[in-house]
């Protein structure tokens, strides 16, 4: 096959850093491949396929040597206007690349900028292609957040690139959304030739849809191998920080303790996991998930009749809810799920009071807060956001961690703020702009905004999204340690890793109602419901409902308890 991108001797280093982010990395890709790049977070991901499109260095400057050819032209000769052509690139935070009113608008607005005649018809071809036609006179914000991304990819595609690349395109969305978009991009590498580049952390989609992948290790590449050979390498993909899919982990471990042959290929997916071990036989295990008991002396936050919709310029108003009724206790640890749109957000901006309901009532400790304002519930309730960066609004870390305390006259909020700083690891970190960290560092940062009154609620919107198996696994010891600091935390959240290994009391949301209620066998345990609602379990779950339906676990090394008798280890 014909050569795309050729990148030799490439090293990159960002302006006042001491260190490159890239260092010496050489690298083919082949014509029509559908490549994913893997990596711990800070290892060059980004700043890789930002030089693909020529961003670096036309855009952001720095230091740059050797060569990045694509389709022949070499990026530091070509302006990004031209490498757009041949580039196409959907960024983390998509919603950015939306500029225009309506669908068709938008969609074809990168064709009239560079004065095609057929601007338009460009456009209504790449919504075709990204699975869109019929929306075409639609407003923007009548769209799904998976659908806003595939927008986002139809106005690349408008150009006519030949490789597409796409940062972290499934970390804020829901299964149903997150195998759209992998069905379109499948659609556009098999179909339509395209090359397709993804930035992804999701390794169990990596297994579904790709040929092959890249690992970056300490800015340069560590190998690129067909996707099931990489996938396979479970210590090397664990070292730098990436889950490799839980199937494949258990047919690892399977095979060190000798129950699986040591030549076999390891399964990468739930049907290669189904035949590899088939063998096995189901032990009845104990329930050791600790049940929910509910506060018998009264809620600290409770939904009556609640009823919210939000104004549309076109058609009726979009009802979130509809009479939701819902009370929340002292001390639970709660995972609010559901597919995109189903009202998480909506649920926790109501409880923080920056939305009212237009009908029933919103009470926290018995007190209703349609007339209270929000910095007034600040030290009762805390909302972290889904973006980090939101919650950054001086120039320090340490000052927006003191921010809060200093303009409520919060006695000692110097010391407050350094202890905060320690406990959440970030007093190196004090001096720097919370905007200019890495995501986990980010994270941990806004973790210590959000918690700096001591409210009795925490509310995290997405904690874990965007991250690597490193910083997940901080960000879960952080919440583990702040039963101290909060009483009662919820989290609203797509990963079911987190809900399963994390949450008490699973509450799921779909269509303006609480579709279900009560622990993860409770939830996961009720096939009917996961197909209602549009939820999937952790696929280690599903591996073990393929091999016995009794069978209900939800991480490997209760699957491995339960069809291997092997004891718990960390993992």
């Amino acid at each position: 096959m014909d050569t795309i991108i050729k990148i030799e001797d490439l090293t990159y280093t960002y302006p006042g850093a001491s260190q490159p982010t890239l260092n010496h990395v050489n690298l083919e890709i082949e014509k029509g491949d559908f490549l994913a790049i893997v990596g711990n977070n800070g290892c060059g991901k980004s700043t890789l396929c930002k030089i693909l499109n020529g961003l670096i260095p036309h855009f952001i400057t720095g230091k740059f040597t050797g060569n990045v050819w694509v389709e022949g032209e070499n990026t530091r000769d070509a302006d990004v206007g031209t490498l757009a052509r041949k580039v196409g690139y959907v960024y983390q935070d998509f919603e950015n690349q939306i500029v225009r009113p309506t669908v068709l608008d938008d969609a074809s607005y990168a064709c009239l900028n560079y004065g095609m005649k057929d601007y338009e018809e460009r456009g209504r071809k790449a919504l075709r292609q990204c699975g869109l036609e019929g929306r075409e006179n639609e407003y923007i914000w009548q769209l799904s957040g998976g659908q806003t991304h595939l927008l986002a990819l139809a106005g690349a595609v408008a150009l006519g690139p030949e490789v597409l690349i796409l940062d972290e395109p499934i970390a804020q969305l829901d299964p149903g959304h997150a195998d759209r978009i992998y069905e379109v991009l499948r659609e556009l590498n098999e179909t339509y030739g395209k090359t397709i580049i993804v930035i992804e952390h999701h390794t169990e989609y990596i297994a579904d849809y790709c040929k092959h992948v890249l690992l970056l290790r300490d800015g340069q590449t560590a190998w690129m191998l067909p996707a099931r050979d990489a996938l396979a390498r479970v210590e090397e993909l664990q070292e730098s920080n990436i889950f490799p899919p839980q199937v494949t982990i258990a047919g690892y471990r399977l095979q060190k303790s000798g129950r699986l042959p040591e030549n076999q290929i390891l399964p990468t997916t739930v049907e290669e996991g189904r035949e590899a071990m088939s063998d096995l036989s189901y032990t009845e295990r104990k329930n050791t998930v600790k049940e929910t008991v509910p506060d018998p002396v009264g809620a600290v936050a409770k939904f009556t009749d609640v009823t919210v919709s939000y104004r549309s310029v076109k058609g009726e108003p979009h009802r979130v809810f509809d009479r939701l009724n819902l009370s929340i206790h002292k001390g639970e640890k709660i995972a609010l799920i559901g597919s995109n749109g189903a009202g998480k957000s909506t649920l926790m901006k109501m409880m923080v009071g920056l939305l009212k309901p237009a009908e029933g009532t919103v009470e926290l400790n018995g007190i209703s807060v349609k007339n209270v304002k929000p910095e007034q519930l600040s030290r009762q309730i805390s909302l972290v956001y889904q973006n980090p960066e939101e919650m950054f609004i001086k120039d320090s870390i340490y000052s927006d961690i003191a921010y809060a305390m200093q303009v409520r006259n919060v006695e000692n909020w110097k010391e407050k703020t350094q202890e905060l700083l320690e406990r959440f690891r970030l007093t190196e970190l004090s001096d720097r702009d919370g905007r200019l960290l890495s995501g986990g560092q980010m994270r941990r940062a806004s973790l210590a905004i959000g918690v700096a009154l001591n409210p009795w609620i925490l509310l995290l919107d997405e904690p874990t999204a965007n991250l690597d198996i490193a910083t997940r696994k901080e960000i879960m010891r952080t919440l583990s340690d702040m039963k101290e600091i909060t009483d009662t935390v919820m989290i609203a959240t797509h990963d079911m890793q987190l809900v399963c290994e994390w949450a008490e009391r699973i509450i799921v949301l779909c269509q303006g109602q609480v579709a279900a209620d009560g622990t993860r066998d409770e939830i996961f345990g009720d096939a009917g419901l996961i197909d209602r609602v549009g939820i999937r379990p952790p696929e280690i779950f599903s591996m073990g409902q393929a091999l016995d339906s009794r069978a209900l676990c939800y991480t490997v090394d209760e699957f491995l308890e339960a069809f291997a008798g092997e004891i718990r280890q960390e993992e």
